[in-house]
Parts: C-alpha cells; sequence; structure tokens
C-alpha cells in the first residue's frame, strides 16, 4: 500500500496576538523549515501548489507553511496596524512557538522573504538557514510616493489600474479569492524600507535568489554583498512571478539548505 502523503492532513491552527492562523505541517524529525509567502498569495498557492510540500515530503524534511495574517485560511483584519512589520514577524515566531521549535530555518519569497529577514534581525538566535527569494538589491529603494498597492487593491475594477506590475498583484489577488480591503490595509501598514547599515548586521546562514527578470526584485548579488557570508544565485530568464515553481528555485534552495553551497 502507497504510503499516505502527510500533505493532505486537515489545515491546523495557531494564536497569534489574538488572530486565529492557519498552517500546514510535514512532521519528520529535526527543526522546522518555515516557508512565508508572499504578498496577495497564500500557503497553497505559493508553496504547495508549485511543487514545494512533495519537495520537501519527499526528502523527508520538516516543514511548516503559514497563510500570513490577512491571506488565505488566516485572519484578516483591516486596520492597516494589524500589519506592522513586529506583528507579522511576530506571526512566525509564534508558529515556531507553536511547533515547539527553539529554532528554524525559514524561507521567504517577495514580501515573505522581507519578513523572514526581519525575523532573522530581531530574534538572530532563533533563526539557522534563512532564505530570502524574490528580493535584492531593490529592497534598499525608497517605496514609491503615495499608496500605489493599496489604491490598486482598493480599484473598482483591475482595467482602472494603469501600471502593468499593480494590475498583475491585483489580477493576481482576485484569482485567488483575496480580501482586498485586508490586502490594502497590509500594504498600507507594513512600514518602512530596510537600511544597508540594519541588513550588514545579519548573522543568519543566508542565500537571497532572484530571477533575471525581477524587475521587482533586482540584483540577488547587490544584496548578499551586504549580509555577511551571503551568497546569491540568479535565475535565468525567470521574472518575479516564474520562478516561485522553477526547478532550478528548488535545487538552490536545497542545495544551500543541505550545506552544498558553503
Amino acid at each position: 500500500m502507497a504510503r499516505k502523503s502527510a500533505v493532505t492532513k486537515a489545515m491546523a491552527i495557531f494564536d497569534s496576538g489574538g488572530l486565529s492562523m492557519a498552517y500546514d505541517e510535514i512532521p519528520a524529525d529535526g527543526r522546522p523549515v518555515i516557508l512565508v509567502h508572499g504578498f496577495a498569495s497564500n500557503r497553497n498557492e505559493n508553496w504547495k501548489r508549485m511543487g514545494w510540500y512533495g519537495a520537501f515530503e519527499r526528502r523527508r524534511l520538516r516543514l511548516a507553511a503559514l497563510d500570513l495574517r490577512g491571506h488565505g485560511e488566516s485572519a484578516k483584519p483591516h486596520d492597516p496596524e494589524a500589519y506592522g512589520r513586529a506583528a507579522m514577524v511576530g506571526d512566525i515566531v509564534a508558529l515556531m512557538d507553536h511547533l515547539g521549535a527553539k529554532r528554524a530555518d525559514l524561507i521567504g519569497y517577495s514580501m515573505g522573504a522581507q519578513l523572514c529577514l526581519a525575523a532573522a534581525l530581531a530574534q538572530p538566535e532563533r533563526v539557522c538557514d534563512l532564505v530570502l527569494g524574490g528580493i535584492g538589491g531593490k529592497l534598499f529603494d525608497p517605496p514609491p510616493p503615495g499608496t500605489p498597492m493599496a489604491d490598486a487593491m482598493n480599484a473598482e475594477s483591475v482595467d482602472a489600474i494603469s501600471e502593468p506590475l499593480l494590475k498583475s498583484f491585483r489580477q493576481f489577488a482576485d484569482e485567488q479569492g483575496e480580501d482586498r480591503k485586508a490586502l490594502a490595509a497590509c500594504a498600507l501598514g507594513r512600514g518602512a524600507s530596510f537600511t544597508r547599515d540594519e541588513v550588514a548586521g545579519l548573522a543568519a546562514h543566508t542565500l537571497v535568489i532572484a530571477g533575471t527578470r525581477d524587475e521587482l526584485a533586482g540584483d540577488p548579488g547587490e544584496l548578499a554583498a551586504v549580509i555577511p557570508g551571503a551568497k546569491a544565485v540568479t535565475l535565468p530568464g525567470c521574472d518575479h512571478f516564474s520562478a516561485i515553481p522553477h526547478a532550478l528555485l528548488k535545487a538552490a534552495v536545497f542545495d544551500f539548505l543541505d550545506g552544498e553551497m558553503g
């Protein structure tokens, strides 16, 4: 009889600051790897559907993936103050506590990578390996004027959005059936960009990875150069969205976790 997949288990719930948070777990020995999805996505779309759950299960690695607040099956407050960096990092730490894990490896993509970076800066003693996907040198750029992402989420229709990247995020949110008011609040509440001096203090063993055509991320090497000992990988031909399911991304991540990148 074939072994039943661990990823078919029912959704689990943990509490973070009084909010109900959804997550999946693939049980195994050892410290967990926690997957943190990007803006307007969720654990199922960013990771499970893209083959990441199966890849971890085949390697018999312990995995947990959460829906961030405002996303997926987790609580969706409409107040921007609920989405400050410290609160969203607190969701990752609360999941670690719920799992009974003193330390974990963190893998994040796009907004999820920024939150994993913030978690590693805030609580370095709890983060081992750190994978930052879909971000790069543009992490240090000042935010655009106004509130373009929140405006895109609040627009009456996709046709009212002229900027292609914003339109892509809005279309993606609509396709996933996400709560656009919660996403707008998330976009408004995320806070300031990172500084080079701040990131230069990172102590975690770090991989930065992004596609050559990822205009949102910029050059992963530029970010890695600021982080002591960090490695950088560029995925040929990939943009911000096509990198996530790519076999080369998975290969680079597992090589890093296996210690084959040094």
